[in-house]
């Protein structure tokens, strides 16, 4: 099979990710589950013809000589990919997460409501969190595109690749890849800063210069989006706060407390029928008690404000687990497996 018949069976499938590794049968990821979808394993030749003619020849070249490389691929109309070429023990490998040529709405995701409050807010910091795969630039791509159809805002994206790419419509929207447009996220940052935005997305906050750069075009009255790895409103602060020295903790913790707007936290789970997948939210809004709660370093209270604010449109991971198994949505097993307080669930 060529790349583009390996693709179609992805598409066809309702797949999110094909994997390709020398020595191993095609695979692809559909709800969550890896399936063969080819009869023999790759060889290097085979490897190198379905890899080689999809990346422009500069970006071959600097995966030739580094071993690894991170560049968005066309597929006519049909779809985007973020593709992933890598090398292993045994060979050449690539890795191709689907992205969707249609940029689904807030209301087409199920995404709560009062989301849409964000495209009023004029400087703070928003997270989107999760594992790899959990739907986080789909989130932000359908709030971006809220906000671009509604408002005349500067809207500046940092990626690595560029995934959804946004038309303009009320807002003017400028997308810049780290290793062709800018060298590094943090580089790339400083300039948005400087560029009149309104709005930045960093597309992966993966350092602490990177952090520290988003806090501070937050505290200069600019509206940031970004995403980390981590699975509740809890951890994500500790996290953002745990990648300064202990003597910068205090000082992050203030501009933490002053600027952030809302934490995202989301998961996505495989439906009873395992026809589809369903995602579960930890929603954390700013409050009067959230800056005194991250000042004083004590997260282990933000359990409990969720709980008493959920009038306000928040949510804690647990109780959105729990909404789906209860509309028979997903299986109590596999809200198990992503639960934060597992008893809820035996």
């Amino acid at each position: 099979m060529e790349i583009n018949d390996l693709f179609n069976i992805l598409i066809s499938k309702n797949g999110s990710d094909l994997h390709l590794e020398e020595g191993q049968k095609p695979k692809a990821r559909i709800q969550g589950t890896m399936v063969e979808i080819g009869d023999e394993p790759l060889t290097h030749e085979k490897m190198l013809a379905l890899m080689s003619p999809l990346a422009a020849e500069e970006d071959w070249h600097r995966f030739a000589t580094h071993g690894d490389l991170d560049f968005a691929y066309a597929f006519d109309d049909h779809a985007r990919f973020r593709a992933n070429y890598f090398r292993h023990f045994f060979g050449l490998g690539a890795v191709f997460r689907m992205i969707p040529s249609k940029i689904r709405s807030i209301e087409e995701l199920g995404l709560p409501p009062r989301i849409k409050d964000f495209a009023q807010w004029r400087s703070g910091l928003v997270l989107v969190t999760g594992p790899t795969g959990s739907g986080k630039s789909t989130t932000l791509a359908a709030i971006i595109d809220y906000i671009n159809a509604g408002f005349a805002q500067k809207i500046i994206t940092i990626e690595e690749p560029v995934e959804f790419t946004h038309p303009n419509k009320k807002s003017i929207i400028s997308h810049r890849e780290v290793g062709k447009d800018t060298a590094t996220f943090a580089s790339g940052l400083r300039t948005a800063i400087k560029s009149d935005a309104n709005i930045i997305l960093v597309g992966e906050m993966r350092d602490r210069e990177t952090i520290e750069l988003a806090l501070t075009a937050s505290e200069m009255g600019i509206l940031v989006f970004g995403t980390l790895h981590t699975n509740s409103a809890a951890k994500t602060i500790d996290r953002v706060i745990d990648a300064f020295a202990p003597n910068r903790k205090n000082q992050i913790r203030t501009i933490l407390a002053n600027n952030l707007k809302a934490i995202i936290a989301q998961q996505l789970l495989v439906s009873v029928d395992k026809t589809r997948r369903w995602a579960a939210y930890e929603i954390l809004l700013r409050n009067q008690a959230l800056g005194n709660i991250i000042q004083s370093g004590e997260t282990n209270r933000l359990t409990s404000e969720i709980q008493m604010n959920r009038g306000m449109g928040m949510v804690l991971m647990d109780d959105s687990l729990m909404e789906l198994v209860q509309a028979k949505k997903i299986t109590k097993q596999e809200a198990l497996l992503k639960a934060i307080e597992k008893i809820k669930f035996l």
